[in-house]
């Protein structure tokens, strides 16, 4: 189902929802910018989400951001360990579902 050439279909649902396209493009623009928090930053967290949605799209768009941002290979490596701590955790903390007492 994953292929990168499925982006190149995003201008049709800007035609066929072009409000809606327009407004989620500005949203995610102004959600990304620099601010209180930098740019760089706002990145290694959308991959870390990325990572924990599982969404290919997202992982190599944010990817190429967070690298013209100046994240470093290293930034990228601790974000998927801190991403796989957080999903690990979340599994063993809804274990605790599983027992009665």
């Amino acid at each position: 189902m994953y292929s990168k050439d499925n982006l190149s279909k995003l201008p049709r649902m800007g035609e066929l929802a072009p409000e809606a396209m327009t407004t989620f493009r500005a949203y995610d623009k102004a959600a990304l910018a620099g601010g209180a928090i930098p740019k760089k930053y706002k990145e290694l967290m959308a991959i870390a989400v990325a990572l924990t949605t599982q969404c290919p799209y997202c992982i190599e768009v944010h990817r190429k951001e967070a690298i013209k941002a100046g994240v470093t290979e290293q930034e990228l490596a601790e974000t998927v360990h801190v991403t796989a701590a957080l999903r690990a955790g979340g599994a063993i903390t809804h274990g605790t579902h599983l027992f009665e007492g």
